[in-house]
């Protein structure tokens, strides 16, 4: 009673075994898809899994956000179905493309454990899996594709991807930076990573960055990334990605203030800190009739009247500034009469002593 199944289970293995050998004989016969013995650097070899956490490079929702072609707002739970590719880059998981090389690894099957190149079209071939494409899907995808096919052979079989080497990758960084280029990168890159590639951020910069993935933008807060520290917003990027750093916002200020011009905005700017940056008022200036213009994009400017008083008896807001608005600083006849005749009177004085001191010699 006990030989029988014994002796069953004997066969089964050899049974197996002859599978495992044959399927590997078939494979070395296809040139197409033989590992490449790489003379490549190394540098760039890994013995730890690509697999990131969900949710380590999510970026907050008040920093960043989505958008897709027609503008709309994307949120976690409305990423796009059509494939793994765009929902992993938002994870921070690495995508496999055509050229990579994957080490595959079978716990304790040895005879299955091989190095792959995935082809040009996305395939690779392996014993008793045959060919499966795994260009568009992470590490982590692709062990859940070779254990579903190897379930039928083993009995909850074990599998581990490692990414061994990786594709030359297009990305392109565009606005203000230093260096404005298209990029090749061979390992999985993060949006710090291309700005400084780029050669860092020039003095006129945004605080808003643009990463364009085929139909959709992510917007991350620049400022909150390199000066906050947010390494949440420290995004993947991938491929044929585009970087855009625009260019900050300009202001002009003008009329009664001691350094009237136009000024870059970094980040957001308030009334109160453009009339700081312009050094202040002068004498003459009527501090409750302040005007702002504003282009609407009609023919003719809208117009903000402020009372800077009010907003620093914080009886009215400060407001925030925007691209292209003209402050205008209004001023008083009666103060600069009064001005001009105080200043005469100082200059008289002065020079009335000036000549009695003359004279006493």
């Amino acid at each position: 009673m006990q030989y029988y199944p014994k002796s069953l289970k004997i066969c089964t293995r050899y049974l197996v075994n002859f599978l495992i050998f044959f399927s590997i004989y078939s494979c070395a016969g296809d040139d197409s898809l033989r590992p490449e013995s790489s003379s490549e650097s190394t540098s760039y070899k890994t013995s730890e899994s690509i697999t990131v956490q969900r949710d380590s490079f999510k970026p907050s929702p008040a920093d960043s956000m989505t958008l897709n072609a027609s503008g709309e707002d994307v949120n976690d739970n409305q990423l796009p179905s059509s494939g793994p590719s765009i929902a992993s880059a938002y994870k921070g998981d690495y995508i496999i493309g055509p050229e990579d090389l994957i080490e595959i690894s079978v716990y304790q099957v040895e005879e299955l454990n091989r190095t792959a190149r995935v082809s040009s079209s996305g395939f690779i071939k392996l014993p008793l899996v045959g060919t499966i494409k795994v260009s568009g899907l992470t590490a982590v995808e692709v062990e859940n594709e070779i254990s579903n096919k190897l379930q039928q052979y083993l009995q909850e079989p074990v599998v581990s991807v490692f990414i061994k080497e990786y594709r030359s990758q297009s990305i392109t960084v565009l606005g203000a930076v230093k260096s404005p280029q298209v990029y090749v990168v061979t390992r999985q890159k993060f949006l710090v990573d291309l700005i400084s590639l780029a050669g860092g951020l020039t003095n006129d910069a945004g605080d808003i960055c643009y990463v364009r993935r085929g139909n959709e933008t992510i917007i991350v807060n620049i400022n909150d990334l390199l000066v906050g520290g947010d390494m949440n917003l420290n995004v993947p990027v991938f491929s044929g990605d585009i970087i855009h750093v625009p260019s900050g916002g300009v202001i002009f200020v003008d009329g009664s203030v001691n350094a009237p011009g136009s000024f870059t905005m970094q980040g957001t700017i308030t009334l109160t800190q453009a009339i700081a940056m312009a050094k202040g008022f002068r004498y003459e200036a009527i501090r409750d009739e302040i005007k702002v213009y504003r282009d609407s994009g009609k023919v003719t400017r809208d117009i903000i009247d402020v009372d800077y008083d009010a907003i620093l008896d914080k009886k009215s807001p400060d407001i925030l500034l925007k691209n292209k608005d003209v402050l205008i600083v209004p001023k008083s006849g009666v103060k600069g009469f009064w001005n001009g005749f105080v200043q005469s009177l100082t200059g008289a004085f002065r020079f009335g002593s000036n000549v009695s001191v003359g004279a006493g010699f």
